[in-house]
């Protein structure tokens, strides 16, 4: 083991104390191929639990039988215990050999060194290259123009619709879909005459102690605006606070308590859902089972483009190759060739409602036959992730600020300038800071 660098001390000292309070999330659980000894397998970490667990430790079956490359599993918890521990291990010299990471968190682990790069070219020799990505997502993957990630999928904010419900409010077309929406105030429209149907609301949507879902709408009808959000280090945020308004104003008249409940959380939202006492629901595509499973008549699609421009929020889980201080080749290129099989047999991932970022999969056939997910795949060709920042991303600190600053604007507590004003000053203080990661 190197030496440790001022950089190290800093991430490490930062990560224990964040480990101290989060101890109990840090325990994990190993599977893996017998085929070889725990030393000689490729060691991988993720976060993914439930259903995404049990698809990803099928898809690593079938990637060991395809490749020869043994990997030994180890599920750590989801959100701040499992980037702590990641951060952690690769300031101490015991990183895994390959790891899941969201796209959206890359901005603060890539720079500081706790990251390596990824090799193009032996990629491309087992069949991966940027053409078989969307471009938006191949993209997210860089930082500083370094190859830090590859997607396994591309998990957007969607539109959801009941075809029934929709068909007795007038609101579904000739072709059995739901009718084209291009306007704030078509929806609220069409939400009104769901309504008219339901006797309960017309739309779900939950975002009540929900900092995450709250930022996936906003950001949604932000972007679609045309505007951008630019956080840079050492400078004030640089943000569109008209487009940030008209956003929340949309937002508070949809939860007037008649189109959508004024004040839901994502359980609840979903229940009312598929329950059928809406017709339409805003959530991830994570959601598709749980739907299927209500056995409820419903369809899905990308958000509707009610702007000038389409635009989704969404993000990915990605595989990222944790800095080594002493880099097996072997090991490394088993983990090029192991990602690829398993990013070609991501067919199975579709079946949890995340689009494949690979587009031989969702180009084939037998995705296309998969419904409703071959009816938003199209939302990765318009996928926006969070503002790139080391303090962005799933699980963060940022989400959370989202929700403390803005659901006293959605509940009527709060008056939207204010709401964004506090929300903007948690940003700056950030931007202010360095980067842990150095």
């Amino acid at each position: 083991m190197s030496p440790l660098s001022r950089r190290q001390l800093l991430v490490g000292g930062a990560s224990i104390l964040g480990g101290a309070v989060l101890a109990g999330g840090l325990t994990g659980c190993a599977t893996g191929s017998t085929a070889a000894s725990g030393a000689d397998r490729l060691q991988f970490w993720h976060l993914l639990t439930g259903g995404d667990g049990a698809k990803m430790a099928d898809l690593v079956k079938r990637a060991d039988a395809a490749t020869g490359v043994a990997a030994q599993q180890t599920v750590l918890a989801w959100g701040t215990p499992y980037y702590t521990k990641l951060a952690m291990a690769s300031v101490g010299g015991r990183a895994p050999d390959l790891a899941i990471m969201h796209a959206s968190r890359l901005e603060g682990y890539a720079p500081g060194g706790l990251l390596d790069t990824w090799d193009d070219d032996l990629l491309a020799e087992f069949g991966v290259r940027e053409s078989d990505y969307p471009a938006a997502v191949w993209k997210k993957t860089f930082v500083d123009g370094k190859h830090y990630a590859v997607a396994l999928d591309a998990h957007p904010f969607v539109q959801f619709y009941n075809t029934d419900i929709l068909d007795k409010a007038g609101a579904l077309g000739s072709d059995g879909r739901i009718v084209d929406i291009s306007s704030p105030d078509q929806l609220l429209e069409v939400g009104r005459a769901i309504k008219g149907v339901t006797k309960t609301h017309g739309i779900s949507y939950g975002y009540l102690n929900d900092g995450a879902n709250l930022w996936r709408m906003l950001y949604t009808l932000y972007r679609q605006q045309g505007a951008t959000m630019v956080f840079t280090p050492g400078k004030k945020a640089e943000v569109e606070k008209d487009a940030a308004m008209a956003a929340l104003d949309f937002m508070k008249t949809m939860l007037d308590g008649d189109i959508a409940a004024n004040a839901a959380d994502g359980g609840t939202a979903l229940a009312e859902f598929v329950t059928q006492k809406s017709g339409i629901m805003f959530t991830g595509v994570w959601d598709t089972p749980s739907m299927k499973d209500a056995k409820i008549p419903f369809d899905a699609q990308p958000i509707p483009t009610m702007y000038s421009e389409p635009a989704a929020y969404a993000d990915s889980h990605t595989f990222v190759l944790p800095h080594q201080n002493v880099v097996d080749e072997q090991k490394r290129r088993d983990a090029h060739e192991f990602v690829a099989a398993i990013v070609k047999r991501s067919l199975s991932w579709a079946q949890a409602g995340h689009i494949p970022a690979y587009n031989p999969v969702t180009d084939s056939a037998e995705y296309k036959k998969l419904l409703p997910q071959a009816h938003y795949a199209g939302a990765a060709d318009i996928a926006n992730y969070d503002p790139q920042a080391w303090f962005t991303g799933a699980g963060s600190d940022f989400q959370t600020a989202v929700g403390n600053a803005l659901q006293g604007v959605l509940l009527g507590q709060t008056k939207p300038e204010a709401g964004w004003d506090q929300l903007m000053g948690v940003v700056n203080k950030k931007l202010s800071e360095p980067n842990p990661a150095g």
